[in-house]
């Protein structure tokens, strides 16, 4: 088994090349990768469980395991500190560092993923912390977590979906916000016309602003450039009507 670095450092030649290469094995058996193949699961569930079985507990080999929370939910809870007592969900947890990270900033977390060899790993990594994980299908949640959550965080969720689920997708986040309570939403952004081939498939405007079916009133839209991360990025607060 290779060795299980503490974070993920693209600079460091060994990291970037494991992660590369795993990169490529995914991308050849994920059927969203192949040109004209028919999705027969929307949701790639198949082949998500396949990153974590096929990562041999390295986290350098999961894409998005960078075993550090996100810059731009760390930078958002540094703006907004007051989350002391408030319960919030993390979805599509991961390897949790997002859900550590609210933890941290003093809220009741929840974090779920619908793969439980992922929430396996992230409870094992996080076990001093008061965090609820759970396997879960965000299509299919728990009863009790319908409009339970004063804060809902998804980082990566929605543009990891094609856009024929994604109406479904906004309308279960949406339902598991409690009434005046926020859904905080961070993902690769594009402009409306601009082609694109994914996975991931980033968001255009019109993608979040569509939460508004959903009762959910914008707060604030922020159109993050390139920089701190290598693509340009949304950063989506919703609030749900009362």
């Amino acid at each position: 088994m290779a060795e299980k670095p503490q974070h993920f450092d693209p600079l460091d030649p060994a990291q970037a090349e494991r992660r590369a290469e795993a990169r490529r094995r995914l991308d050849e058996i994920d059927p969203a990768k192949q040109p004209g193949a028919a999705l027969k699961d929307p949701k790639r569930k198949d082949w998500f469980e396949a990153v974590y079985a096929l990562s041999d507990g390295d986290a350098v080999k999961v894409p998005w395991g960078n075993l550090a929370a996100h810059p731009y939910l760390l930078d958002w809870l540094a703006r907004n500190p007051a989350l002391n007592g408030l319960t919030a969900l993390d979805v599509g947890c991961g390897l949790g560092d997002n859900a550590a990270a609210l933890a941290e900033a003093g809220a009741k977390v929840t974090a779920f993923d619908f793969v439980p060899r992922a929430v396996e790993w992230a409870a094992n990594r996080f076990r001093d912390k008061s965090i609820v994980f759970r396997a879960a299908d965000l299509f299919a949640p728990p009863p009790e977590w319908l409009g339970a959550f004063d804060l809902v965080h998804e980082t990566y969720t929605l543009q990891a979906l094609p856009a024929e689920i994604l109406p479904a997708a906004r309308k279960a986040l949406a339902d598991l916000v409690k009434p005046g309570g926020r859904l905080l939403a961070i993902a690769r952004a594009r402009d409306e016309a601009q082609e694109i081939e994914g996975p991931p498939w980033p968001l255009a405007r019109s993608d979040i602003e569509a939460f508004a079916e959903n009762g959910l009133v914008l707060e604030s839209l922020e159109d993050i450039p390139a920089g701190v991360t290598p693509s340009r990025h949304w950063r989506a607060v919703l609030r749900k009507k009362l």
